[in-house]
C-alpha cells in the first residue's frame, strides 16, 4: 500500500483540482491492482475541511474506499507583501503550522507530498523538506504565486499549467518544471448538454444562444451590476443563465419584471458541468479553474478579470493568455464597461465565431486530462 498526502486550501480553487487528482489516483492504482491511501492537510479553519470531507468522487472500487481517508487541519497564516499588524500574528500561525505538519507527516510517512497551493500548503512543504519526503507542487495560474515560489524551493517537481509559465521560473526550477495543464473534475470530459438544458428548463424552441454568466461561487459584484444594467439588451439577444453567487442578496432583477429569458441561480455545483456544456458563450472572471473548465468544453469566453489592489494580477495574466490565442475576449479594468461588454458579446452573435473561439480554447486545454497526467506522475513517485 502506498500513502500520499495532499495539501492546499483557502479557496475552492486550491481544493477541487486536488480532489480530481486524488480521484484519478484511486482509479489508476486500482487498474494496477495496487492500493492507495490519500490524506489531506488543510486549514483548520474555513472551508477546507467541509469541502474535502464532503467529496465522494467517482471512484468505483470495492465501495469502502474513501477518496480522502482523513483530513488534518493545521494553523494557517497568510503571507502578505505589504505592512500589516496581522503579519506579526500570522508568523506564529505559520510556525505552529510547520510544527503540526511535521508531526503529521512523521506519523503518516507518505511516499510523496502533493501541494495544490494556497498559504496553508507552505508549512507542510517545509516540513516535508526536513523529513526528506519528495514534494510535487502545482501552479494553476499563468504566473506563479508567492506560495508556489516558496514551495518550489522544497519541490522535487514543479508542475505548471502552461509551458510559458516556465519562463517566469529562475535557476534550477526550470529544470524541475513539468507542463501538466490544470486539472478539472473528470465529469467535465463527459458533460451532457441535454442534462444541462433539462436542468435549466430549456425546451429547444428558442433560436437564441445561451449566455452563461459566472463570477465564482460567491459571485462578482462588478459582473452582476453589468448584467443588471444591461439585462434587457442581454435577454434580447441571449437566453441568460446567471450564477449570481451565494453572497448575493440582489441579483439586479429585484423591483422590476424578470424577462422570460433570464434564469438566475445563486449557485450551481453538481449540474454545472452540464450547464456549461449547453452554453454557447461564457461571461465571467478569469480564475484558473473556471477557464480550464470552459476550455475543456470548448466554450468561447468574454472575460472580466479581477484586478486592482486586492489581487496580484493572476486573473489579468490568465485572461491575456487566452485572449492572445483567440480563445477569449478580455475586458480589463476601466475597459469593463457596458458598451464594451455589449460589443464583445456581439462578436459571438455569429455561430462561426463562437465555433472558432471555442475550438481555440479546447486546443489550449489539450487532449490528455491533466488530473490523469499528474496522478501518473505521483504513482511513479510512489514506485507504482
Amino acid at each position: 500500500m502506498s500513502t500520499i498526502v495532499f495539501t492546499g486550501g483557502g479557496t475552492g480553487g486550491h481544493i477541487y483540482p486536488g480532489l480530481a487528482i486524488a480521484d484519478e489516483l484511486h482509479i489508476l492504482s486500482a487498474q494496477k491492482n495496487q492500493s492507495m491511501t490519500v490524506y489531506w492537510i488543510g486549514n483548520a479553519k474555513g472551508m477546507d475541511r467541509h469541502i474535502v470531507e464532503s467529496f465522494t468522487g467517482t471512484y468505483t472500487g470495492d465501495g469502502n474506499t474513501k477518496v480522502i481517508e482523513r483530513f488534518y487541519g493545521i494553523p494557517s497564516g497568510k503571507l502578505r507583501r505589504y505592512l500589516s499588524l496581522q503579519n506579526f500574528v500570522d508568523v506564529f500561525k505559520i510556525i505552529a503550522g510547520c510544527i503540526a505538519a511535521f508531526f503529521i507527516l512523521l506519523k503518516l510517512k507518505p511516499a510523496v507530498l502533493f501541494s495544490k497551493g494556497g498559504f496553508v500548503s507552505v508549512p507542510p512543504c517545509l516540513a516535508a523538506r526536513l523529513l526528506h519526503i519528495p514534494v510535487y507542487t502545482h501552479e494553476c495560474d499563468f504566473t506563479p504565486g508567492l506560495a508556489t515560489r516558496i514551495n518550489a524551493r522544497s519541490a522535487t517537481k514543479l508542475l505548471v499549467s502552461y509551458k510559458e509559465t516556465i519562463e517566469y521560473l529562475h535557476g534550477g526550477l526550470k529544470e524541475r518544471a513539468v507542463v501538466t495543464g490544470n486539472p478539472v473534475r473528470p465529469v467535465f470530459y463527459h458533460a451532457d448538454p441535454a442534462i444541462g438544458r433539462r436542468f435549466l428548463g430549456l425546451d429547444g424552441t428558442s433560436s437564441k444562444p445561451v449566455l452563461m454568466v459566472v463570477g465564482g461561487s460567491l459571485g462578482a459584484r462588478q459582473i452582476n451590476k453589468l448584467v443588471a444594467d444591461n439585462l434587457d439588451w442581454l435577454c434580447e439577444h441571449f437566453i441568460v443563465v446567471h450564477q449570481t453567487g451565494k453572497n448575493t442578496v440582489d441579483n439586479g432583477s429585484e423591483g422590476r419584471p424578470i424577462p422570460a429569458d433570464y434564469k438566475p441561480y445563486q449557485f450551481i455545483y453538481g449540474e454545472m458541468p452540464h450547464v456549461l456544456a449547453c452554453a454557447d458563450v461564457i461571461l465571467g472572471r478569469a480564475g484558473a479553474n473556471s477557464l480550464w473548465e470552459c476550455a475543456v468544453l470548448g466554450k468561447p469566453m468574454v472575460l472580466i478579470p479581477l484586478c486592482g489592489s486586492g489581487t496580484r494580477g493572476d486573473q489579468v495574466d490568465n485572461a491575456a493568455f487566452f485572449a492572445c490565442h483567440d480563445a477569449a475576449l478580455s475586458l480589463e479594468g476601466d475597459d469593463a464597461t457596458s458598451d464594451n461588454m455589449k460589443e464583445a458579446l456581439s462578436v459571438f452573435f455569429d455561430a462561426d465565431k463562437r465555433r472558432a473561439y471555442g475550438d481555440a480554447a479546447r486546443q489550449l486545454a489539450g487532449t490528455e486530462p491533466p488530473a490523469e497526467k499528474i496522478a501518473l506522475l505521483l504513482l511513479a513517485a510512489c514506485g507504482v
